[in-house]
């Protein structure tokens, strides 16, 4: 019991020192805990400032950069302008030497001005003399202009006379015209009335006579009747048919007004067969033909102004064949009332 007590004596001797202990430890690490807190919160607080001064370098590094650029900008620009101040300092070099020659060569002008100076005066004393003689010729040409511009009006007056009596008489030419037109209708009304008559006449005559025929307003008698062969020369038949057809041609003529223009056309035509004698071409020998009529009827009385003759040799042949027949159409003197 004894030794029981005195454990637990001896056990109750340990228990406060070893709360002693722990308090101690506690304490211990409680110290250690705050010295930790006041070490973590003094470097925090230092590393806020390290921080806060880090930023400030960096902003300061920044501007400085900004600074180095515009520094590095400003270089090129100046690098730049000093390349030009170059060029123009150059430029200016040539500049000033070329006022420098221009200078030289003024001063030579003026020695040379100098010198031609007086001889200008001399000229000028010597125009001046003749200054009053030109002012002379001057007014002289003057008076001549005045005296050409007025004959130049009057010109001009008797210029738009003349366009307007030319106006005046074109209008009258263009009446007249008119005029002549609607007469030369009436004549021409009038002459078909007359052609128609003496076609009556001429059917009336020439019927049933052997080697005359009609063709459109024409009367056509072969040539055989009235020439022989080559000749130009009318045969007594043909003369006696020609006279018949010049007392109609003056029967007529009487009853025609005389202001009627108007003619008996007499046409010679040959065939294709080339003269041989007598007559240089087949054109001279219809020629001839025609006025041989022509002359029969003015000897018979038909006055010449109603008259014409006119050859076409070959060229307007009625019939294109070649036989005797055809041949014999061709050849043929033509009778036709027409306008002159």
């Amino acid at each position: 019991m004894a030794r029981i007590r005195k454990s637990r004596g001896e056990a109750e001797d340990y228990w406060p020192g070893f709360v002693d202990a722990l308090a101690t430890l506690l304490l211990v690490v409680v110290f250690l805990l705050a010295l930790f807190i006041a070490a973590q919160f003094t470097l925090g607080r230092a590393l806020s400032s390290k921080d806060a001064a880090l930023d400030s370098v960096r902003a300061r590094l920044s501007a400085l950069a900004e600074l180095l650029a515009l520094e590095k900008t400003k270089n090129a620009s100046a690098q730049e302008e000093i390349a030009r101040l170059m060029v123009t300092l150059e430029e200016a070099r040539e500049a000033s030497a070329e006022q420098a020659r221009l200078i030289a060569s003024l001063q030579d002008g003026i020695t040379k001005g100098e010198a031609s100076l007086a001889l200008t005066e001399q000229k000028l004393a010597e125009e001046r003399e003749l200054s009053q003689q030109a002012r002379d010729e001057v007014a002289a040409l003057t008076a001549q202009l005045a005296a050409l511009n007025a004959q130049l009006n009057k010109l001009n007056e008797a210029l738009q006379a003349a366009e307007a009596k030319d106006a005046e008489q074109k209008v009258q030419i263009v009446n007249l015209g008119k005029r002549l037109n609607a007469a030369l209708a009436r004549q021409v009304s009038e002459l078909a009335r007359y052609k128609s008559d003496f076609f009556a006449k001429m059917l009336e005559i020439m019927a049933d006579r052997p080697g005359v025929r009609v063709e459109g307003d024409r009367f056509v008698f072969e040539s055989d009747v009235l020439f022989a062969s080559g000749s130009a020369d009318l045969n007594p038949a043909g003369e006696q048919q020609l006279a018949i057809i010049a007392n109609a041609i003056i029967e007529i003529a009487d009853d025609i007004p005389t202001n009627i223009e108007w003619v008996i056309r007499v046409d010679g035509h040959t065939d294709v067969v080339p003269i041989r004698r007598g007559f240089s071409s087949n054109w001279e020998l219809s020629t001839a033909r025609a006025l041989s009529v022509v002359e029969f009827f003015q000897q018979a009385g038909v006055p010449p102004k109603h008259l014409a003759a006119a050859g076409f040799g070959q060229y307007h042949p009625i019939d294109r064949g070649r036989s005797a027949e055809a041949l014999a159409r061709n050849r043929r003197i033509e009778l036709k009332m027409d306008t002159r």
